[in-house]
């Protein structure tokens, strides 16, 4: 699949087949993260791959909009490091390019995932870094679950024309 393909046709996968992400297509994701631009190359970024059943299971009794991750057989939970920061500002706009990128690798492999917002609510990211026993520096960003799809959606028609606007408002 191309990538204008990919990114046309990537949608929320809430639902999954019970089949396994095999090991050589994780790393294909996350390498897709590490790929991601970042301001000042600082590249922010700590990744969890969570595959333990009662780990995900978990994980909806903190987070609200993360019951879909009953049946993904994997999340990969994208973080923030705050000691590697030379400039504050842009780590959360370096972990969301990281994360779209696992996003639309997903989709061009045939993989289903949704995004979940973790940063910048406190309870969340409070809730992972409890369960993932992190350090302080590490700031929980967002949480994807990954799976092979048990549901199809068709492509949405969103490019909207009103929302253009050339070289002034």
């Amino acid at each position: 699949m191309d990538a204008m393909e990919a990114i046309f046709t990537r949608r929320s996968i809430r639902r999954y087949a019970a089949e396994p992400v095999p090991e050589d297509v994780v790393k294909q994701l996350l390498e897709a993260a590490m790929y991601a631009p970042s301001a000042h190359n600082q590249q922010p970024w700590q990744f969890v791959v969570i595959q333990d059943r009662q780990t995900l299971d978990r994980m909806p009794d903190f987070h609200p909009y993360s019951t879909m991750l009953k049946s993904a057989p994997l999340a990969i939970l994208v973080c923030g490091d705050s000691s590697c920061l030379k400039s504050p500002y842009f780590w959360p706009q370096d972990c969301a390019a990281a994360t779209q990128n696992i996003l639309l690798a997903a989709r061009a492999l045939g993989l289903g995932t949704v995004w979940m917002g973790v940063y910048p609510k406190e309870p969340l990211i409070d809730g992972m870094r409890t369960l993932f026993g992190m350090p302080e520096q590490i700031i929980p960003f967002s949480l994807i679950a990954v799976g092979y799809p048990a549901e199809e959606k068709p492509r949405p028609d969103r490019f909207d024309e009103q929302r253009i606007h050339y070289d002034r408002w």
